[in-house]
């Protein structure tokens, strides 16, 4: 029988010598999890990797494996539609094509090469395309940008994405660290795994192909027409759209499709210097030669309304991005590479925004809201810069309520340059209030958080879809509408890759075991 036992060895220890040393009779061993503590480094203590690992002292041993029945079920009548090739809609297909049932996705924007080459394009000359771009695309849109895999699920489906990308093309670290990150550079590869199986097991994949309309009868969704006057009639259509298509949820309520308006978070990205924040982590430890870039999660509760300020996908050793999805409005997001070693880490920084913070009588005005903001961020570009580069201020500067445009910012990740700007005449009051009251407590949280070299970018508002379209849960369903199956973060039953995953998992699942009345049985 194999052995799980849990070891918490100084940092610079080998974890193979370790085992070797003290179990001299293993054969082999996996890690099922790895974490670092780094809370007492400050202090002078060192870090220490908490490790559960498994391993065996026969030939003959099993792991403990993520097991289930899975037969061929043969392809149905009509291959089931999937609008989207983010992780919700490529996870979708991945696992109906366990059990012998191939799809259709349609992708509005490009292949991950071409899609590249396109973001590379508005980088750096501002050339931007509407259909392909950091959000739309191969790979959608936090699965391109950054790849980073950390989910608060507690789903048994988890582990079974992880293992899907490794199996795929991500560094064997990504099935058992416990923030898994398959890093910008890696994640194109993997893509483009799964792409390829994909083709080559019968699905189809259109690219730079736009979903006009779904096609109704009654209450019912039958089919698609696309941009290139075709149209696709099916008995499942799957919506992976993601957060961002504003114009296809205004399309979904002028069907009656059902949708309510949900909370959702908006801010800015701040941005440090890697070395000051890998040295308020580890002390005397920070060096790139010891651990990987440092990491931090931080929130904060205003007491008297209860609204919350936390960091949200922190970047360590990476870059800060121009992310929009619209010719006219301006975002930013985060990405590292998998070694995460730029000279700068970032984090988003966000405040709740509650519905009555921002909801009319529109299911829709959440999006309202945040274009308004993007697009006053774009106005700030195109008048003061280029119409590229990212509203920026200093952390001081911010907090003082003080533009000084006489002094020029920091250096900035951002491959579309900053500029100075006053972020008052771009997000609301209310925010920029939270996150300054926000900020002095990260200060008290970690010293030195608040610097004079620290920068921050606006704004932040792709956290989540401000809409969720409601669904059955017992069979994925559209509760309004037969046959639409809402799925991923853009339908607001997910909150980033890994769950996202797992949600094209979960739809996937119900298809299968209503067409071939098989349940699917993990064990």
């Amino acid at each position: 029988m194999s052995k799980i036992i849990e070891l918490h060895l100084d940092y610079d220890l080998d974890v193979e010598k370790y085992l070797k040393n003290e179990y001299p009779k293993i054969v082999e061993f996996r890690i099922l999890s790895q974490s670092l503590d780094a809370r007492n480094a400050p202090k002078g203590r060192k870090p220490v990797y908490h490790y559960k690992v498994e391993f065996s002292e026969g030939p003959n041993d099993l792991f403990n494996e993520f097991k289930e029945e899975i037969k061929n079920l043969g392809a149905l009548k009509v291959k089931p539609i999937i609008i989207g090739a983010g992780p919700a809609g490529l996870f979708c297909a991945l696992r109906l094509l366990e059990f012998g049932i191939p799809s259709i996705i349609i992708e509005r924007g490009s292949n991950t090469t071409k899609r590249m080459l396109e973001i590379a394009k508005f980088w750096r000359y501002g050339i931007f395309n509407s259909d392909s771009n950091v959000c739309y695309g191969a790979g959608g849109a936090g699965l391109f940008s950054d790849g980073k895999l950390v989910t608060r699920s507690k789903s048994k489906w988890v582990q079974y994405v992880m293992n899907k990308f490794v199996e795929f093309g991500a560094p064997k670290e990504v099935a058992y660290i416990s923030n898994p990150h398959v890093g910008s550079n890696k994640i194109r590869d993997v893509i483009i795994n799964i792409s390829n199986e994909l083709l080559n097991k019968g699905c189809e994949i259109y690219y730079n192909t736009k979903v006009t309309e779904l096609i109704y009868e009654e209450n019912k969704v039958v089919g698609v027409k696309t941009s290139d006057n075709k149209t696709m009639l099916s008995d499942h259509i799957i919506l992976a759209i993601g957060h961002s298509p504003h114009e296809f949820f205004e399309q979904l309520k002028a069907n009656n499709v059902s949708m309510t308006a949900k909370d959702f978070a908006i801010g800015v990205r701040v941005e440090h210097p890697r070395a000051h924040i890998d040295k308020i982590q580890y002390g005397k430890y920070a060096s790139p030669d010891n651990l990987q870039s440092a990491f931090y999660r931080l929130s904060h509760q205003n007491e008297k309304t209860q609204k919350g300020t936390y960091s949200f996908c922190m970047c360590p050793g990476g870059y800060v991005l121009s992310s929009g999805s619209d010719p006219d409005g301006i975002v930013v997001n985060g990405m590292s590479n998998f070694r995460r070693n730029s000279h700068w880490s970032n984090s988003a920084l966000v405040v709740q925004v509650n519905r009555q913070d921002y909801l009319g009588k529109n299911v829709l005005d959440g999006f309202n809201f945040i274009k308004k903001i993007e697009n006053s961020a774009y106005l700030q570009s195109k008048n003061s810069s280029n119409g590229k580069s990212i509203p920026s201020i200093t952390i001081n500067e911010f907090l003082n309520n003080k533009v000084n445009f006489g002094v020029d910012l920091p250096k900035s990740s951002s491959p579309s340059g900053v500029f100075k700007s006053d972020l008052t005449l771009i997000l609301p009051e209310f925010v920029i209030n939270y996150l300054r009251e926000a900020l002095l407590s990260f200060n008290k949280k970690i010293p030195g958080f608040v610097l004079s070299e620290g920068l921050i970018l606006a704004p932040e508002t792709r956290t989540s879809c401000p809409v969720t379209i409601l669904r059955n849960d017992d069979t994925c369903e559209s509760v309004s509408h037969a046959q639409l199956y809402p799925c991923g973060e853009g339908a607001g039953y997910a909150g980033g890759i890994t769950s996202a995953a797992i949600d094209g998992i979960k739809v996937a699942n119900y298809i299968i075991k209503k067409e071939k009345n098989f349940i699917v049985n993990a064990k």
